[in-house]
């Protein structure tokens, strides 16, 4: 396993490229680097979306390393450069998500905590910040603060309402197409730049695009018909009484009134059913709000330094 250079996308200085094995025994693609500076506040372990890999986050591994944070991220089973589930590579594929926790708890345990400084707190994209919440009740003694951003709470305006998409899907996985691509979804995503829901930055596009053209080894497709089964089992399960309450981890959930990919709405619900979380929308920015232009990415990056950096508790806000 190995970091992949790109002339517009160089891998920062100093990589540490790891493999690690879960305790069900998959093996997962790690990364992480020191700060470029002092004094050192602590690590920051990223947690990725759906479909994404390291490559992506290096502009942010940058961010967080000026900023005098030590880094760690690494690929979920089944895409970048992680080991995948199924014969066809490019289906995204999960049985459950209690399979991403295991993912996250054994970073945790063999990197993280292994390897690099304290504090410790965790930066989470869409998917990342759903496995974060399940994992949070972990979590609580190992790290001081999370920070989601557009977190998979609810799906966005895609496709059929999730109240028809979550029993199809279940359905669908229980007579045995689990493994199948979910209706529409295809090998190669092949998203143009012009109405992408995903950012409005054409650079940051074009740069993680043409990563995947060099490097066709790191793309995932359209997630399984499991997946999504899954990802309704977790959404779900955020929203049951008892799940709020009990989340003692200081959050952040950061969200995009422009999204479509996932649902602010349901974010800032959750968030107020939850003493331990805080809100903060970012007017106009799409789905990724880390690959965005500057204007929508740096108010994200303020809230994280208010919220993590310098301790600020942020309250619920409106950028």
């Amino acid at each position: 396993m190995q970091l992949y250079d790109h002339p517009d996308n160089p891998v920062p200085a100093g990589a540490v490229c790891q493999q690690v094995t879960t305790p069900d025994g998959i093996r997962l693609r790690t990364a992480r680097w020191m700060p470029d500076r002092s004094p050192l506040k602590g690590t920051v372990t990223l947690l990725q979306g759906r479909a994404e890999f390291i490559e992506k986050y290096f502009e942010t591994v940058a961010d967080l390393r000026a900023r005098g944070f030590a880094v760690v991220t690494f690929d979920w089973r089944g895409q970048g450069g992680s080991e995948r589930l199924l014969a066809n590579p490019y289906r995204g594929h999960v049985d459950d998500f209690a399979d991403f926790v295991t993912d996250l708890d054994t970073v945790m345990d063999k990197v993280s905590l292994a390897s690099m400084p304290g504090p410790h707190h965790v930066l989470a994209h869409s998917t990342g910040g759903a496995v974060l919440l399940l994992a949070a009740g972990r979590l609580r003694t190992r790290i001081e603060r999370a920070v989601l951003s557009a977190p998979l709470i609810g799906l966005g305006k895609v496709g059929l309402p999730q109240g028809l998409i979550c029993p199809l899907s279940a359905v669908l996985s229980a007579i045995g197409f689990g493994t199948a691509f979910v209706p529409g979804g295809k090998a190669r995503l092949d998203i143009p730049f012009e109405g992408n829901p995903l950012t409005s930055d054409e650079f940051r596009f074009r740069r993680n695009a043409a990563v995947l053209s060099a490097h066709p080894e790191l793309e995932v497709g359209g997630p399984t018909i499991d997946w999504l089964a899954a990802a309704c089992r977790a959404m779900k399960r955020f929203f049951e009484p008892d799940f709020g309450p009990s989340l003692q981890l200081p959050v952040l959930l950061v969200a995009s009134t422009g999204d479509q990919v996932v649902s602010p709405r349901a974010s800032e619900r959750f968030a107020r059913q939850t003493r331990s979380c805080r809100y903060v929308e970012i007017a106009g920015a799409r789905h990724e709000l880390l690959m965005e232009d500057d204007f929508h990415r740096d108010q994200f990056l303020a809230a994280f330094d208010a919220f993590v950096s310098d301790g600020e508790p942020a309250g619920a806000w409106s950028l």
